[in-house]
């Protein structure tokens, strides 16, 4: 059945003919692929969001309307709503009263992927965007056809590209259990920590979460130094162990060269363009995926070497009294503990550390981790708590993080932020920005 019959029809309500959509929130990087996605079906689209962004300029250029601040009135049938929201929201509510047919993000996406018939989801709490993104250059550079959904900007690629009815490329979201809408062809396991504590109560729970994802998947890719490793799969990768290994780690200003191990048969040396020993991991995750559906290792090592990247990734934004501001998205203990080995190792003076906490539940939740990571760097700088859906909560907030912390200084203006830095800051050092809130845009905002 054609996407536009299957999505006016889902379930025992019809939707109305002309299979007009409107996304609430349509702004957010996943959500405006999914914009986009669903135009190029010929499907009417349209939506909303809270502010101006890249992503609503991006979807006017392509023809989509794009209104600031809520509409009186919704007209469409179908209205896509993001995980950050719920039937409370006034504009959801109001849909649903008005006898709207409402959709989660995950649900849309689910929907999204069925119509293909091969489809590849990578999912874990670390490394989605990235490998994600690998596996699309692997496409891309090979002339396959392919649409894919990214959850972050590709250096090349953006956020998504359409140019295929046979291949999806996604990233498979846990929040919410929301990967779980998700049936694959090769479905992807990077790692299975506990990140959204809002979501999930312990690490059974997040476990089980991931073994019902890697059920409704036809072949299980996993990572062999991970516990995912119990879980059933085809093909498993791993810096040192695994079905996929790499060998004989060679190090340029942490952009990494390595030889791939299949078993007992060496297969291709890459070398990759980004920065950090965790890419390395990444790049065997998206190896054994790409086997899977049928590449060649040569055809491999030409994607991989093709990815330059993904936004917020190790992405430095400009300089500071001369020395590099470097962003990351790194917002759990154990992703900010690699990106901190890889920074420190390229740093010729002091790594000045600036890290934004994001959601109270998270940082109450990994209280101890945090404080463990972040004093490892001399005087770090906490910037105030990006709230996302969440309420004030002083146990998980910054300031209680920072008092924890014996060296560390609280900020909570951008202000605050570039006057401590100009105070401290020498050109041979690094600042580090991490986090996934609206640090980014702050750190872009106060460079040089």
């Amino acid at each position: 059945m054609p996407l536009r019959n299957k999505l006016n029809y889902m379930g025992n309500e019809t939707f109305a003919s002309e299979g007009s959509w409107y996304f609430v929130g349509i702004g957010g990087v996943s959500m405006s692929a999914l914009a986009r996605i669903l135009q190029s079906k010929n499907l009417s689209v349209r939506g909303c969001d809270d502010a101006e962004s890249k992503f609503t300029k991006d979807l006017r250029a392509h023809g989509i309307s794009v209104t600031i601040g809520s509409d009186d009135e919704i007209h469409e049938q179908n209205v896509v709503y993001t995980g950050a929201l719920d039937e409370s929201d006034k504009r959801i509510a109001g849909a649903k009263e008005a006898g709207k047919r409402l959709f989660t993000r995950a649900r849309l996406l689910g929907s999204v992927a069925e119509e293909y018939p091969f489809v590849l989801s990578v999912a874990g709490c670390h490394g989605k965007t990235s490998t994600s993104s690998m596996l699309a250059h692997i496409y891309y550079r090979n002339d396959r056809a392919f649409t894919c959904h990214i959850g972050g900007e590709d250096a090349l690629l953006g956020n998504c590209h359409i140019g295929g009815e046979e291949t999806f490329v996604t990233e498979a979201c846990e929040f919410k259990r929301s990967f779980l809408s998700l049936h694959s062809t090769v479905g992807v396991i990077l790692n299975t920590d506990r990140d959204h504590t809002d979501c999930y109560s312990n690490d059974e729970e997040v476990f089980a979460a991931y073994r019902t994802f890697a059920a409704q998947s036809e072949k299980v890719v996993v990572n062999a130094e991970e516990r995912a490793r119990k879980i059933p799969h085809a093909l498993s990768f791993g810096l040192r162990t695994g079905d996929v290994r790499a060998e004989k780690l060679r190090s340029d200003g942490e952009r990494y060269a390595f030889t791939v191990r299949e078993g007992d048969t060496a297969t291709v040396r890459v070398r990759l363009n980004v920065t950090g020993k965790f890419q390395v991991l990444n790049a065997l995750a998206a190896y054994a995926a790409a086997r899977l559906a049928g590449f060649t290792a040569e055809e491999i090592k030409r994607g991989l070497e093709s990815f330059r990247g993904v936004k917020r990734r190790f992405e430095t934004v400009g300089t500071l009294r001369g020395a590099p501001v470097i962003c990351d998205y790194a917002h759990h203990p154990r992703e900010i503990t690699a990106v901190l080995e890889s920074a420190h190792k390229i740093c010729d003076g002091t790594l000045r550390l600036v890290f934004q906490p994001h959601t109270y539940t998270r940082t109450h939740a990994f209280m101890d981790e945090f404080v463990k990571t972040l004093s490892r760097v001399k005087h770090p700088v906490l910037y105030k708590t990006f709230s996302a859906r969440e309420t004030f909560f002083f146990e998980g907030s910054a300031a209680a993080l920072a008092a924890r912390i014996p060296d560390a200084i609280y900020v909570q203006s951008p202000e605050q932020l570039k006057n401590r830095l100009i105070k401290t800051v020498e050109k041979d050092d690094i600042v580090l920005v991490l986090g996934a809130g609206d640090i980014y845009s702050i750190a872009r905002s106060i460079v040089d």
